[in-house]
């Protein structure tokens, strides 16, 4: 399994400060990065719970190591939510309406324990048919402790543009 390093250079663009953010007001480069949390054993078993996903690999140490991880993993699509709620608590705020799809790479094993926090960029924007909104391209790189890239992808968010 590769394990890429987060080696970019600094994004090209804007540097966003906290603030409430609408379509009008961001441009392809701009960036952020939210603060951090710590994923614990309560999100995998919750997750689990809510989920249905009892997969042995998210329960089980023992199944886990077997496999040849150092201990069980959290669920990659617990990651996606917390990769999420990380870039909707941040204090840089887009005024988003709805996500409407996601394109999401799994990377490297998401650790119990593991410190994560997202760094967000603005690919591209894009009006839609009503002059009060607009669609964001947005790239997200979710990185461990260690600056691993464990999880990235893009989204498009609808998101409120002033008229």
């Amino acid at each position: 399994m590769e394990v890429r390093q987060d080696t970019d250079a600094a994004a090209q663009g804007r540097a966003l400060a906290p603030g409430m953010y609408d379509l009008n007001d961001i441009e392809a480069g701009d960036h952020f990065a939210t603060s951090g949390m710590t994923v614990t054993e309560t999100h995998v078993v919750n997750f689990a719970g809510v989920s249905g996903d009892l997969y042995d690999l998210h329960l089980d140490d023992v199944a886990a190591q077997e496999a040849g991880f150092p201990g069980r993993i959290a669920h990659g699509l617990l990651g996606l939510a917390l990769a999420d709620g990380l870039k909707t608590r941040c204090a840089v705020r887009l005024k988003g309406l709805a996500t409407l799809s996601w394109n999401w790479s799994f990377r490297a094993p998401l650790m119990i324990g593991d410190r994560i926090h997202v760094e967000v960029e603005v690919v591209a924007k894009r009006p839609t048919k009503r002059t009060d909104r607009g669609i964001a391209t947005l790239r997200l790189k979710v990185l461990n402790q260690a600056r691993e890239v464990v999880q990235d992808g893009e989204t498009l968010l609808l998101m409120a543009n002033r008229v």
